[in-house]
């Protein structure tokens, strides 16, 4: 499995695919945090807080994690590489967890230079180091754990067609609904009573939870559990396609 991560992560970096994938993240967030006038600037908000990084940081995964993914397995179906790489002596589980954290490791790269957004709001606050711990370490975790769950669905939306467009667009819808259908849905009140445990079964509300600084084992659950379900949809999808 290690030397299948070591492939996956050669082949983003051997193209441009993984220096596009870090460039566009840093980019979109910087302009919009630190460029572009409204909600998301932290300039124009006057105080030093990275609220609207974490607000901003789930909606560009979202489209980013993805691009990242629909190669997978699509390319792999496409080419006819698939079956070769089942003859080797790995099972089906393994090849799945090698693409999945291939994927993972890039987009955690992606991340890391945002952690000097910590050191620009650390300057920027009044007296220069006044700045939420807390509430900004657990926010990061809470995009790891996004990062985990968004990693998985697309790894599984990748084995459904031989069309990286079409991995692609299922990824994104996946993503949506699972971080803000299920939220979305209970604001409109359609549920009465069950509204609020609708809201349970979306991203958005453990996300939410968790960038609180306050760790609760049902969001780690939560998000681990929303993780191997799709992990494990991708090896079933494997196993009924090449049996």
């Amino acid at each position: 499995m290690i030397a299948l991560i070591q492939r996956e992560i050669h082949s983003f970096f051997g193209s441009l695919i993984g220096y596009l994938v870090i460039a566009v993240f840093l980019i979109i967030n910087g302009l919009f945090l630190w460029v572009f006038s409204g909600p998301f600037n932290i300039l124009d908000a006057g105080f030093a807080d990275l609220s609207s990084y974490f607000e901003l940081a789930p909606w560009v995964l979202i489209f980013l994690i993805p691009a990242v993914t629909m190669r997978s397995f699509s390319d792999e179906k496409r080419m006819g590489t698939m079956e070769l790489l089942l003859t080797k002596p790995i099972s089906v589980n393994a090849i799945v967890l090698g693409k999945y954290f291939g994927a993972l490791l890039l987009i955690v790269l992606a991340l890391i230079p945002t952690l000097l957004y910590i050191v620009t709001i650390s300057e920027l606050g009044n007296p220069p180091g006044n700045w939420d711990l807390g509430s900004t370490l657990g926010s990061y975790l809470g995009l790891l754990f996004l990062v985990f769950a968004y990693t998985a669905i697309g790894v599984f939306a990748s084995t459904l067609s031989e069309n990286q467009i079409v991995s692609f667009i299922t990824a994104v819808f996946i993503c949506f609904f699972m971080y803000y259908g299920f939220e979305g849905l209970a604001n409109y009140s359609l549920f009465g009573d069950a509204d609020a445990t609708l809201s349970q079964l979306g991203m958005l509300s453990h996300f939410e939870s968790v960038a609180r600084g306050v760790l609760d084992t049902r969001d780690i659950l939560y998000f681990l559990s929303v993780g191997l379900l799709f992990l494990g949809f991708t090896v079933i999808k494997l196993n009924v396609d090449y049996e």
